[in-house]
């Protein structure tokens, strides 16, 4: 019995050692390598060219070159970005490309920097070699972290367009706008072994699913 405990505890580290390597990670702040040309569309129904922008991962934002300085725009007024590969609409913050359609609905995704995951794999690193106790504690670290761990984790984060209104993809936010039949349906799907809100594939059956209820 203890032998099988352990054999299922080891499985479940394995498990999670290979989630956490699957993670991609990047050293790049920007989803374009160079800054390129974009149309932007404004709120007020004008449009704009640039001849330098790019998406800043840190926050899926607009970013653009003013001479040789990175320049964060003001997303307030932007409604979408369309570069010469893809189209981007901003959904609450975000810039977010269509990954797919079904009908009049479909599903939008928008890459971002795990921030989190990014400062926690640099704290992992930190190893302390001495502590000194006194009135107030000091200790001393050294950082044992390699070229790899100072790469950024990325999080893919997904919405749907449902009956043209963005919905952010996750349990809640979905209940609160579906049917009975269509959450019945989304438990459904959830309750399979490979079900996961970043599996995007996974994503897209559902999207289908909803259409038929």
């Amino acid at each position: 019995m203890k032998t099988a405990k352990t054999l299922t505890l080891v499985v479940a580290l394995l498990t999670t050692a290979v989630t956490l390597q699957a993670q991609v990670k990047t050293t790049k702040l920007t989803v374009y390598k160079q800054f390129k040309p974009s149309e932007i569309l404004l709120k007020d129904g004008r449009t704009l060219l640039q001849p330098l922008t790019n998406i800043f991962l840190k926050n899926s934002s607009l970013m653009y070159l003013r001479g040789t300085d990175a320049m964060e725009a003001n997303m307030d007024n932007i409604v979408s970005v369309k570069f010469n590969d893809r189209l981007y609409v901003k959904i609450d913050t975000l810039l977010c490309h269509q990954v797919d359609t079904v009908g009049h609905d479909a599903l939008y995704c928008a890459t971002v920097i795990d921030q989190p995951a990014y400062i926690q794999q640099l704290k992992n690193n930190q190893v302390i070699t001495n502590m000194a106790l006194g009135d107030q504690i000091s200790t001393a670290t050294i950082d044992i972290s390699t070229e790899e761990d100072y790469q950024f984790p990325l999080i893919n984060i997904y919405y749907y367009r449902l009956n043209g209104k963005f919905v952010r993809v996750h349990e809640r936010n979905l209940f609160r706008v579906l049917n009975k039949e269509q959450r019945r349906m989304l438990k459904t799907y959830m309750s399979l072994p490979d079900f996961s809100w970043s599996n995007e594939e996974m994503l897209k059956k559902i999207l289908k699913a909803l259409q038929k209820q």
